[in-house]
């Protein structure tokens, strides 16, 4: 089998995503704080790449352009909440 690098952009996409939901579950991460968010939409964006790059699936890329959609919108309600003083734990 040969791998390109846009194979591996997916595999750590994927590892990324799945230890981000993880670590959540562990109670080592917070859904809320910007490590969780990066750690969701470098993940999805990997995966993109290996989407774009080669074998497209226009289901996965969708699912994977909402992952990173939500994962800015969380990291902009949690720049809004800090602005606003709230705490965002």
């Amino acid at each position: 089998m040969n791998f390109h690098w846009y194979d591996w952009a997916g595999y750590v996409g994927v590892l990324l995503v799945l230890l981000a939901y993880f670590l959540l579950q562990a109670r080592k991460l917070h859904g809320n704080k910007l490590a969780y968010q990066l750690m969701n939409i470098l993940g999805a964006f990997g995966v993109l790449l290996s989407l774009t790059f080669g074998s497209f699936n226009w289901s996965a890329f969708l699912l994977e352009v909402a992952w990173i959609a939500i994962g800015i919108y969380g990291i902009a309600r949690g720049v809004q909440l800090k602005r606003a003083g709230r705490n965002v734990d």
